[in-house]
């Protein structure tokens, strides 16, 4: 009898370029699932589980064309159990199998899970990385190892070296390391913004089938005309038109908001790259490249700000995760308990700039990262909410939100609630820095001028309100002292007015 080994390829380790297929063999199977184990653990966008899903199939169909053999359940077969547990037993059995192997799962859940599950195996089973990351899971840890702080930027300059990223032997291409202070342009639209590419489909069937199966789901899309890449050739196509069309202006206005642009010049990469169906090291090469064949059309800024948010920032938050868990997942250090309001989950408030953000990630399944930081986040801080609130919904709008990425940039760096791993101070501003950075102010219900009257911003009230309720957590806090020496200078008869509203607002938020 031939020996039989069952790989599994989970849905966001869609890489085919992965050394399991540089060879067939017709005594290994291929084991992809649509679970209900997957998509009920947080209630998900229904962008989120068609993008899965239509990636996942288009992958199945690439490896059957390569003359690999498949197993696949659909999310509708009456034959799929929807645990993983029994679904690999279930195959095991069928199929005779002798040894069973996987890749590296990038959520702890399932890290644990599938450790779990083969020590219960009556086979073999072995484990291999998923080729994917720059770096190893513990790099990160190892990088840190005996520092108080793990800054991000001595993370990101290491990794520039090794990987020879922007460099020219030992210096920096432009001379300096970061040009974040050149990714500062509020946007009036002094350049046109191209339209954004779409991968128009029909995704009725698909669809129908999620429905059937009774998956609960929330958020809109347009079923005819699904727009997101959900094979490899689109998330190329999609990587050169980022190149091609959005590039040049992209670190400009990396940190500017508009009413009228969703998108403004963002890469929209993420999700093709947290499947796998893309590596970050062809997209910072393929963007590397382009620049230095274009230098004399494209700024370093641009491509620094770029390869700063792949090399660095995604590589050191994963390090974070893998660094921290599982005790991550329960930190809230701020003890901020409050529950969020219903306007997150249909967009209806009078706050323009919360209205627009909460609004595009519910059409969208996205927002760009100052969105979900200097909007969304910033209110969520200054209102005190849970970090698990914060953190079950944000998994489960954005279509790039997996577990690993998701959780360090929100209860970290987005809610302050790791108490300072991964930032050096909370992510608060009042309405100023978003009046600065958007247009969102011009055309909202509230002033951004006024602290305390009746059509007062809310994040005014609720940004001193917050530095107050908060004073003692961040007394030792040198990047907050200035911060805090403006509050101890205060009007007290200002403070307590502030602090009212600021209660009144956060009692009744649904009628803001």
């Amino acid at each position: 009898m031939a020996f039989k080994t069952l790989r599994l390829i989970l849905g966001d380790q869609l890489n085919i370029n992965h050394s399991w297929f540089s060879n067939t063999d017709e005594n290994v199977f291929y084991l992809m699932a649509e679970l209900r184990q997957e998509t009920d653990y947080v209630k998900h966008h229904i962008q989120k589980v068609v993008a899965f899903f239509l990636s996942m199939r288009n992958f199945s169909s690439d490896l059957k064309a390569k003359n690999h053999n498949v197993i696949y359940f659909e999310i509708s077969d009456e034959n799929n159990p929807h645990d993983l547990e029994k679904l690999i037993s279930q195959i095991i059995e069928k199929h005779e199998i002798a040894k069973f192997e996987y890749q590296l799962p990038d959520e702890y859940r399932l890290d644990e899970q599938l450790k779990a599950i083969c020590e219960k195996l009556k086979i073999a089973s072995e484990v291999y990385d998923s080729e994917h990351f720059y770096t190893s899971r513990l790099e990160l840890k190892d990088f840190f190892d005996g520092k108080k702080m793990l800054l991000m930027e001595n993370f990101y300059r290491m990794m520039r070296k090794k990987h020879d990223v922007l460099m020219r032997g030992e210096t920096p291409v432009g001379n300096q390391w970061n040009f974040d202070h050149d990714n500062r342009l509020k946007y009036k639209g002094q350049v046109p913004i191209p339209d954004a590419k779409i991968f128009t489909k029909n995704v009725t069937d698909l669809l129908i089938q999620i429905e059937k199966s009774e998956v609960k789901t929330f958020g809109k899309i347009d079923e005819k005309n699904f727009v997101w890449p959900t094979s490899r050739e689109e998330c190329l196509e999609q990587l050169q038109y980022f190149c091609n069309s959005l590039l040049k202006h992209f670190g400009d206005y990396e940190d500017a908001s508009h009413n009228d642009e969703k998108f403004l010049f963002h890469s929209r990469l993420s999700f093709a790259m947290n499947t796998k169906m893309l590596s970050p090291k062809e997209v910072v090469d393929t963007v590397v490249d382009y620049y230095f064949e274009h230098e004399d059309d494209i700024t370093i800024s641009q491509v620094e700000g770029f390869v700063r948010q792949i090399l660095g920032w995604r590589e050191y938050v994963r390090g974070i995760y893998w660094k921290e868990m599982p005790n991550y997942s329960k930190m809230n250090a701020l003890e901020n308990h409050n529950k969020l309001p219903d306007f997150y989950w249909t967009g209806n408030t009078k706050m323009n700039c919360m209205q627009k953000a909460i609004s595009q990630s519910l059409e969208e399944a996205y927002a760009h990262h100052i969105q979900r930081l200097m909007i969304i986040g910033n209110f969520s801080l200054l209102t005190q909410m849970h970090p698990d609130e914060v953190d079950t919904w944000y998994l489960g709008v954005y279509i790039d939100a997996i577990e690993w990425v998701e959780l360090p940039n929100t209860r970290g760096m987005s809610q302050y609630a790791d108490g300072g791993i991964l930032a050096t101070k909370p992510y608060v501003s009042s309405g100023s820095y978003i009046n600065k950075m958007s247009n969102y102010c011009t055309s909202c219900h509230y002033s951004v001028k006024d602290k305390f009257g009746e059509k007062a911003c809310p994040f005014n009230t609720l940004y001193w309100n917050f530095l107050d309720e908060k004073k003692e957590y961040f007394a030792k806090n040198q990047r907050m002292a200035m911060m805090m020496n403006m509050l101890k200078k205060m009007d007290p008869e200002e403070l307590y007015k502030i602090k009212v509203k600021a209660n009144e607002i956060i009692d009744n938020l649904d009628n803001y």
